[in-house]
């Protein structure tokens, strides 16, 4: 063979990227086609492949040790390592063993692959809570096993700002001005903690997104983010688990909270079918506050998408919410990197409740009932789930507005009288039909919540008042 260029051994040209995370599939296990040509002067002889843990060097199990693969007399050769278990961090090696030579230990040389896990990829999706907009200090450092399909198309450590665009592959997805902190490496990190295996992680998210960048089948779509999200998947293994989800301020700022719903189910339905999952698991995030001054028909506009939000949980299976009212900003629209912290566990526990099926509570307190007194000057708003009462940081906050056929009508005291209720004190008697609000608008004041778990209540809008029994 020609060794003019220098090459020796098992040349890899095809096979898993350094830092890698694989999909495992539905019984735990990942796999890897390889391929690759062999140079040496010992004359033939066959390639051999093995996995080993990183931190030992010792085979992962007996039938993934030194194995042989197809070793063609051309050069080339092909083969394929299966049954690799969920976790890692592994080491793949390749060796050339000439046929006059059988000592193993002492081979030709072959190429490695490093640092290369089996576990779950998650993508994330979104605009600019997503794509990580946290300005500030905050310890979220980098971890073995937590890794991250960065815009330039390789495997690297997930380190912030996850959506950074050096190299970037895909300049549709590239922000502006540079990231900065999001939610998702904490997310990665306690899925890892619980499941014990990696997390992969796969940045598709773009600043001041609107909805119609990720449904085909939008009457305008642009931008071509929905596409772009199908390549970086297939570019990363092609297979995920699920999809983290935090968009929503441009639909309300747009003002089409009211098509919300229905756009948000077709784009689902366009995701699972391009990622060609049909039951994938989507994690979303009701709107946290945008502080800026109270303008009517925003107002309108953000409830609308708050209560889609909270619908879609309700009605699409496999998506669920996670609710931020409580998060703290870094600017007027954007959560702080504290608040990602606390956000991306809510995100997680929801991902191991929905998705991975563990016992957690992690379901935010949701209006089920509106009941107005006898009198009607009182309405009862029942929630669940709550596991000790209903409160509110700031006893004198009123977060909700009630309307009858008569318009707006005063809540003059909001009580909490223990357990599941809250109480709505009106300033006039309901006319006719009335619904309630709650969390309305841009910048709601403090919202109840499920005190044993300091779990806000899930915004709602329009939801009708039933007359007393």
């Amino acid at each position: 063979m020609d060794q003019g260029n220098n090459e020796l051994g098992a040349i890899l040209t095809h096979g898993p990227s350094e830092w890698q995370i694989i999909q495992q599939d539905a019984d735990g296990l990942g796999a890897w086609d390889l391929a690759g040509r062999w140079v040496s002067a010992s004359g033939p002889g066959t390639v051999q492949v093995r996995l080993v843990y990183e931190d030992t060097g010792v085979a992962v199990s007996r039938a993934l040790d030194w194995q042989p693969v197809t070793t063609h007399a051309d050069g080339q050769w092909a083969g394929r390592m299966s049954g690799v278990p969920a976790g890692g961090l592994y080491r793949l090696e390749t060796r050339y063993l000439p046929h006059s030579q059988p000592v193993g230990e002492w081979a030709d040389r072959g190429d490695m692959r490093h640092f290369l896990g089996v576990g779950d990829l998650w993508v994330i999706t979104g605009q600019s809570n997503s794509a990580g907009y946290g300005r500030g200090p905050v310890y979220d450092p980098p971890e073995l096993g937590l890794h991250l399909f960065r815009n330039s198309g390789q495997w690297a450590l997930a380190t912030h700002p996850l959506n950074e665009s050096t190299d970037t592959q895909h300049p549709v997805n590239r922000d502006g001005a540079n990231t900065a902190h999001a939610p998702y490496l904490h997310f990665a990190r306690l899925l890892k903690q619980h499941l014990g295996y990696p997390i992969g992680l796969i940045q598709a998210s773009r600043g001041g997104s609107y909805l119609e960048e990720w449904n085909p089948h939008d009457p305008a779509p642009s931008g071509g983010l929905y596409e772009n999200m199908l390549t970086v998947v297939a570019a990363a293994g092609g297979r995920v688990r699920g999809l983290v989800w935090y968009q929503g301020e441009a639909e309300g700022s747009a003002l089409n909270g009211y098509t919300y719903q229905p756009r948000f189910t077709q784009a689902l339905a366009a995701w699972r079918e391009g990622l060609k999952h049909p039951t994938l698991p989507v994690l979303t995030v009701q709107l946290n506050r945008h502080l800026t001054p109270p303008i009517p028909v925003l107002e309108l506009s953000w409830s609308q998408v708050r209560e889609a939000q909270r619908q879609l949980a309700r009605s699409a299976p496999g998506v669920s919410v996670v609710p931020a009212f409580d998060l703290p900003l870094s600017d007027f629209i954007h959560t702080s990197p504290a608040g990602n912290l606390l956000l991306g566990e809510r995100l997680a526990r929801a991902a191991l409740g929905a998705v991975y099926g563990r016992a957690v509570d992690y379901l935010a307190p949701d209006l089920q009932t509106a009941v107005a007194a006898a009198d009607g000057q009182t309405i009862t708003l029942t929630f669940a789930p709550v596991t000790s009462r209903m409160d509110n940081v700031d006893p004198s906050a009123n977060p909700f507005r009630v309307e009858d056929s008569a318009g707006a009508v005063a809540v003059t005291a909001v009580t909490y009288p223990g357990g599941p209720n809250v109480r709505l004190k009106l300033a006039r008697p309901l006319a006719g039909g009335a619904v309630v609000h709650g969390g309305y608008g841009l910048a709601p004041a403090s919202v109840p919540m499920d005190m044993e778990r300091f779990m806000p209540m899930l915004g709602f809008h329009g939801v009708a008042v039933q007359p007393a029994a």
